[in-house]
């Protein structure tokens, strides 16, 4: 389940806002490879960002950013 950790045949609720350092440095690296143009590296940074718990919208939001160029 989702905001629970199982260990051992028990369950802890685990904190939703704490972000997996794994999920937030590949959010990272994404955001930098778009802004750069380096789209060939996106596909593996969106593969390790969701395994470590990164939602469709945040992946949505890097991949929308107004703020990239175009063309």
């Amino acid at each position: 389940m989702k905001g629970e950790i199982q260990r051992q045949g028990e369950k802890k609720k685990v904190n939703a806002w704490v972000i997996h350092p794994v999920k937030l440095t590949a959010l990272m690296y994404l955001k930098e490879a778009l802004l750069k143009e380096r789209y060939e590296e996106c596909h593996t940074l969106i593969q390790t960002a969701v395994e470590f718990g990164a939602s469709p919208w945040e992946i949505r939001n890097l991949l929308e950013e107004p703020r990239r160029p175009v063309g």
